[in-house]
């Protein structure tokens, strides 16, 4: 089943510590703990697209798989983005997602991540 930004909002929302807010005009940013781990257009006239962090051994793949592309800005850190909706499923979007929380909030000190009801 194609991927959709509304149940990409929800799995970002159910989150440990995840908050949510409007950068640079336009973009819906969620972050954990002050840093970012996935941004997506929010106006509707924007095409449906998401941009988060993953693990370097999967930069390359994923970046040369159709529908995905380097994020702009962000490339350089290990991010990507989904421009195309249908070349994703929930449920590995849920789980790009989901790790791209995790790579974000490991590296937050242990008093945050204890705040944040993060193990």
């Amino acid at each position: 089943m194609m991927a959709t930004l509304a149940k990409a909002k929800a799995v970002c929302k159910a989150l440990s510590g995840a908050t949510s807010d409007v950068k640079w005009g336009d973009d819906l940013v969620y972050s954990v703990g002050g840093r970012m781990f996935a941004v997506m257009p929010k106006g509707a006239k924007a095409s449906p697209s998401i941009a988060f962090k993953v693990d370097a051994d999967r930069f390359l793949e994923l970046t040369d798989r159709e529908g995905f592309a380097p994020a702009p800005y962000l490339a350089r850190a290990r991010w990507v983005k989904v421009r195309d909706m249908k070349k994703v499923s929930d449920g590995e979007l849920k789980e790009l997602i989901k790790r791209s929380h995790w790579l974000i909030s490991a590296r937050l000190p242990a008093k945050a991540r204890k705040q944040l009801g993060i193990d």
